[in-house]
Formats: C-alpha cells, sequence, structure tokens
C-alpha cells in the first residue's frame, strides 16, 4: 500500500491541477476540501516544492501552484518521491537496487524474473497516470453515475 503521506500528495496535486488557471491556492483551501490535516499537508507541499514539482507565492494572492503541467507530474514520479522505490523486490528496483542475500544467480532466478516484470508494468501503469489523466478518469465516472 502506498503511504497516507503519498496519498495525501496526490490528492492535493489533483486539486491543484483541477484549479489550474485561478493562480496559487492557499494551504487551507487544499486542506479544508481534501480532508488533510495542514500541519501535515505543509510538509507534504513543501517536499513536493523541494523536488520542482510545486513553486509557492507568499502574500496575498500567495499559495501553490504547480510548475509542470498535470499531463507531466505522474503517480510513479510522485510515489517515488515520498515512498522510495517502486517493487516488491530490492533486486528489481530501478533506481535504489540491492542485491537479495538469499540470491544464487540473479540472472537465472525466476522469481526475480516474475517480479521484474511486475514491477515494469507497475511503473509503466504509473507513469501513464498523470494528473490529467486522473482528473479526465474522474470526470467520465462522475458521467456514468
Amino acid at each position: 500500500m502506498i503511504s497516507k503521506k503519498t496519498k495525501y500528495a496526490i490528492n492535493a496535486l489533483v486539486h491543484l491541477a483541477k484549479k489550474e488557471n485561478e493562480g496559487p491556492i492557499v494551504i487551507s483551501e487544499i486542506a479544508e476540501a481534501e480532508n488533510i490535516p495542514r500541519k501535515f499537508l505543509e510538509a507534504i507541499l513543501l517536499n513536493l516544492k523541494k523536488a520542482g514539482v510545486l513553486a509557492s507565492k507568499k502574500g496575498k494572492g500567495g499559495g501553490y501552484y504547480l510548475l509542470q503541467s498535470p499531463e507531466e507530474i505522474n503517480l510513479a514520479d510522485v510515489m517515488r518521491l515520498f515512498d522510495g522505490p517502486i517493487a516488491f523486490l530490492p533486486c528489481v528496483t530501478y533506481k535504489y537496487y540491492e542485491r537479495c542475500e538469499e540470491c544464487k544467480d540473479e540472472e537465472t532466478c525466476g522469481i526475480r524474473d516474475v517480479f521484474f516484470e511486475v514491477r515494469n508494468k507497475t511503473v509503466e501503469l504509473l507513469k501513464a497516470a498523470s494528473l490529467s489523466e486522473i482528473i479526465k478518469r474522474e470526470s467520465a465516472l462522475i458521467k456514468i453515475l
């Protein structure tokens, strides 16, 4: 499962993406709309700002806004930022590779091969899941109901 921090980050980013043309959005609005504790949200938004996903403006009319378009921000990047590697085994991670202690031969390890495929398909799906894709799906689901 993803961490609460990652889930809140995704919710906040989707909120900002929906209001992209409205200028900077204050933390209190995001916290209230997305039911995220304000102090927790402050730390999350700061991490996203340090990562170059968000920027902020101080003073009247200030708040947070996306630095990248909603098409460019995907779930794989957000998850890696807060939760680290997207893999069930350390030997199949992209950025955080570690050899498994009990492994005799990675090249012929069937377990590794299966989990490598799972990781690749998962990352592929998460990279395709941009903020704009999430918003598009939400709109389609609302129309169904």
